[in-house]
């Protein structure tokens, strides 16, 4: 193994922007637990509004796609990370000034969703933008690579962050969370100044942004199932928890983000040595126990080894298809593809949150993880198909 003392200049680079990377999306994950505690038990409404306060924020992040892969493509994924930092930044303010509006909730709700679309906008950029950041660093050969640490970056800051978030707003209140959440992008972006720039592809020729997601929409499809039990764990598992008078509500995104950090660190290389199909297939397995185990759930400590498993299985998923997609096309449309691909997953969270506040409201939280397990069923199976038609193209 090669010591830290001896790792080359590009391998320190990519750590330092995968430090950057979880410093930053602390502003995301701090708040991804409390919106729904704050509308609700602040604001008074219902299920349904919490979860379009979670939800809204990928709306901003899936119509960007195209737009963001396009201005990484062109222009570099330096200037856009650091366009999507400072965005972090606006959308944290924004969010703390509907914690100043709780006399009148429509208005508060209103700001908050402001905010919260400013953040999905920040997050479009980011997501796009660091993983052709890091694959431009270090090749596209290790691209698993980049994606597993740059996953295992925003799943641990949501371990940590998720908790964090909860324990603030209890004890300093919504709005002073929002500003701590403000100020860690800007940290991230100070950071970036050390990092080498990587080219854009301004001359480049380029296809139509349908014809690029064409190429990966099956393996779009099975990254965008697969968010749904992550989604749901993220929008409700707190007030799933405190529906059943149950303790450590805080920490079901710590189990989800523990499982997930601890596949990506130690299994991140798999998909680049065994091939993307079939991790993503054994993935999915393990995500849908997971879901099953928070359904049917009769005690806490069974929903927590839930979101633990679901973690372990979502968490070679993502970079499992990327290294997929990435081998699809041209280094010029890499941005472009992985706009598109990671859309798939926004999708997936941002219908998740909302239609899953409807089914909270008439059939109770549990079922919410139901569907978690259905769609990571879908997934398994698409993935089975793909792995199938993969082996009828390529002798084995």
């Amino acid at each position: 193994m090669t010591s830290p003392s001896t790792k080359s200049p590009a391998d320190r680079q990519l750590l330092l922007l995968t430090a950057v990377l979880f410093i930053s999306y602390l502003c995301v994950a701090m708040p991804l637990p409390i919106v729904p505690v704050f509308v609700t038990a602040q604001l008074g409404l219902n299920n349904l509004f919490a979860g379009l306060g979670v939800g809204i924020a990928f709306l901003a992040t899936i119509l960007s796609r195209g737009v963001v892969g396009t201005l990484t493509d062109r222009r570099g994924a330096p200037l856009t990370a650091r366009r999507g930092l400072a965005l972090y930044a606006a959308g944290a303010v924004v969010s703390l000034l509907a914690g100043l509006l709780t006399a009148t909730p429509s208005a508060a709700f209103a700001v908050l969703l402001a905010g919260r679309l400013l953040v999905g906008l920040g997050e479009s950029m980011i997501t796009v933008s660091v993983v052709s950041w890091g694959v431009g660093i270090v090749g596209t050969a290790r691209s698993s690579r980049v994606l597993a640490l740059m996953g295992a970056a925003m799943y641990g800051a949501l371990a940590v962050g998720g908790p964090i978030g909860v324990v603030l707003i209890d004890r300093i209140g919504f709005s002073r969370t929002m500003a701590i959440s403000a100020a860690l992008p800007a940290i991230g972006w100070l950071m970036t100044l050390w990092l080498p720039a990587v080219p854009g592809h301004p001359d480049a020729k380029r296809p139509s942004f349908v014809s690029i997601v064409g190429r990966i929409f099956w393996h779009g499809s099975i990254v965008g199932l697969q968010g749904i039990g992550f989604a749901a764990i993220g929008a409700f598992f707190v007030l799933y928890f405190r529906d059943q008078h149950w303790s450590y509500a805080g920490l079901g995104l710590t189990a989800f983000g523990a499982g997930f950090v601890l596949v990506r660190v130690l299994f991140g290389h798999m998909p680049d040595r065994v091939g993307g199909l079939p991790v993503a297939i054994a993935s999915l397995g393990v995500e849908l126990v997971g879901q099953i185990l928070i359904w049917t759930a009769p005690h806490p400590a069974f929903a927590l080894t839930g979101a633990f498993l679901t973690g372990l299985g979502c968490s070679m998923v993502f970079p499992s298809m990327g290294r997929e997609v990435i081998r699809l096309v041209e280094p010029h449309l890499r941005g472009t593809a992985l706009g598109g691909f990671a859309a798939f997953q926004d999708i997936a969270y941002g219908l998740t949150g909302p239609l899953a506040g409807l089914l909270a409201d008439r059939a109770g939280y549990s079922r919410v993880y139901l569907v978690g397990a259905i769609g990571a069923a879908a997934a398994l199976v698409i993935a089975l198909w793909l792995r199938r038609t993969q082996r009828g193209r390529t002798p084995v």
